[in-house]
């Protein structure tokens, strides 16, 4: 069952751990997967109250009333925790060092699920696109429809996650603990790296491979596109623990963007955007 918004505002600062409780005991959840987060990253700058209220303090009211009722629970966090001075895929274990609002926010938020003590995973995921909600690829496509050329942010690198893995691996990590498997912190981003400019680049090539006139992409430096936060050079998420536990794949981004521009065709031929 999804509990939106409309059930139970957690943007509210009346949501304290008996409201939540009270969710779980009227739908008599064996589970809980908690995808309420503040997203809007350079907005979080100038709203740091409403981003910790969201990322920090609800996943820790709702990681208690979780453990007081023995109720397993996945929390998805982020890339953004980490800073990207590595040179690897970051690994679970590896320190944090977040370099805007959101991402300390994400990584407090990570700590007070912890902290609850109950049966808990963090997942962290990234750079998440799909055919639902805005997302990255919904941008790119409705901007190609009004302009001759994208400028997209090429040294910025990550690996780029379809909505439909990060989903079913929540479902994963849960089925992992209903089974008493290790709790913790896991990581399931997609299986391979990019930039956005490469991103952007394939989704238009899709386009393209449809008859459509579609602009060309300009790769830019971070310099060249400044933001209120900033953003970390590399974060690409190593899944590999998630793997060896479980029988969740990443894809690889190309398929997957394939995949979910085909999705998005779909919906949209149904009316549905």
């Amino acid at each position: 069952m999804a509990a939106g918004r409309e059930r139970l505002d957690l943007s509210s600062d009346d949501v304290d751990e008996a409201a939540l409780g009270a969710l779980i005991d009227q739908t008599a959840a064996k589970g809980v997967i908690n995808t309420a987060a503040y997203t809007a990253v350079d907005l979080a700058e100038s709203e740091p109250e409403r981003a910790f209220h969201l990322n920090r303090d609800i996943p820790g009211r709702l990681a208690r009333a979780c453990a007081d009722r023995a109720v397993p629970l996945v929390h998805y966090s982020t890339d953004y925790v980490f800073d990207g001075a590595k040179a690897a895929a970051y690994l679970e274990a590896d320190l944090r060092s977040p370099l805007n609002v959101y991402g300390q926010s994400k990584a407090e938020g990570e700590d007070q699920v912890i902290a609850a003590g109950g049966d808990a995973i963090v997942l962290r995921t990234a750079w998440v696109f799909g055919a639902f909600g805005r997302n990255f690829m919904k941008t790119m496509l409705s901007l190609a429809e009004s302009r001759a050329e994208l400028t997209v942010v090429d040294d910025q690198r990550g690996r780029p996650t379809w909505s439909r893995d990060a989903a079913l691996a929540g479902l994963t990590a849960l089925e992992l603990l209903g089974r008493r498997g290790p709790a913790g912190l896991y990581h399931a981003a997609g299986a391979d790296d990019a930039s956005w400019a490469d991103l952007a680049d394939h989704l238009m090539a899709l386009r393209a491979a449809e008859g459509v006139s579609v602009p060309t992409v300009r790769r830019i430096t971070t310099a060249e596109y400044p933001t209120p936060a900033r953003r970390s050079p590399y974060s690409g998420l190593d899944s590999s623990r998630l793997v060896a536990q479980t029988d969740w794949r990443p894809s690889d981004w190309r398929s997957a963007a394939s995949a979910a521009f085909a999705d998005l065709k779909s919906l949209v031929s149904k009316g549905i955007e």
